[in-house]
């Protein structure tokens, strides 16, 4: 029988926003007001204050500030919009990350990639980033660039990527990595370039503190084939969608990914029947 796998990764940014809402909500109450006397103190049509407190829009911080001195509990604000921050931060369009380009989101994550102890990694599309050389990064990058329409900075984001890949060399550092099989294979960069690849790949799993498992193509399967994510220890989980990363932080969905992963490393090889699904693929890229 099939494992449980993850929800939705929009399950916990959702929750996260319908709890601030609810907590808002129940400063109106706790007022005495109405939604519309609410709607009248805070100089608003009383379907934004409806929306508000149905989790339908997100508020501004100035919003919160507003609506928490309407009720005679500003000193509640600052929790709050702190709250709906973190609320925000949980599922953060693409195009919002890249809009000054991509090196900056991989400059700010170094902080997070060097205070994590062990990372467990389910790759279904590309290569880990923290694997990923130069020239495949770059064709990576680009073709990311191109399709979201963001600013092309992918040379100053190669360096800023292969730069933050320093962990898997530097310190005190566990990686559990797993890649389904047609990772290996799909052409994001040239030929040549994906046989470099492929052959970095062959020299970091033999890291000490690199395990590397291959879901096969022909794997007996008890969970599907998900959305890439990236576990920071038992704290966060970053799911990358086409339009979105949803960072999960709640304990129960962590716990769930972690379960996840646990359930496709048992469908995946490694050691030398590992090596032998990437010469199969060093081939192809040669042919």
């Amino acid at each position: 029988m099939a494992q449980s796998t993850p929800k939705s990764p929009l399950s916990t940014a959702q929750a996260a926003r319908e709890a601030l809402a609810a907590r808002l909500d129940g400063l109106r109450r706790d007022a005495g007001l109405t939604g519309h006397e609410l709607a009248v103190r805070c100089g608003w049509h009383k379907s934004k204050a409806s929306r508000v407190a149905r989790a339908r829009t997100a508020p501004s911080d100035a919003d919160i500030r507003t609506w928490c001195e309407a009720c005679g509990a500003g000193d509640q604000a600052a929790d709050l919009i702190a709250a709906s921050r973190s609320a925000e931060s949980m599922y953060v369009q693409w195009q919002r990350i890249h809009r000054d380009g991509m090196r900056q989101v991989h400059e700010s994550t170094v902080p997070l990639y060097e205070r994590t102890a062990h990372f467990r990694v389910y790759a279904s599309n590309v290569m880990p980033g923290m694997l990923q050389t130069p020239e495949y990064a770059t064709g990576l990058l680009r073709s990311i660039t191109t399709f979201q329409g963001t600013p092309d900075d992918v040379a100053d984001a190669v360096r800023a990527r292969t730069a933050r890949s320093r962990v898997v060399h530097e310190g005190n550092h566990r990686f559990a990595l797993l890649i389904e099989e047609a990772v290996l294979h799909y052409r994001v960069c040239e030929g040549p370039e994906l046989v470099t690849q492929l052959r970095y790949l062959q020299e970091v799993m033999a890291r000490p503190n690199v395990s590397l498992g291959i879901v096969p193509l022909e794997a007996r399967r008890t969970v599907w084939p998900l959305e890439a994510f990236y576990a920071f220890d038992d704290a966060q989980v970053a799911v990358e969608t086409l339009t979105a990363e949803v960072n999960v932080t709640a304990p129960s969905e962590v716990h769930t990914y972690l379960r996840a992963f646990v359930e496709l490393s048992r469908m995946a090889v490694y050691g030398a029947a590992a090596r032998s699904l990437i010469a199969k693929a060093v081939d192809s890229a040669l042919s």
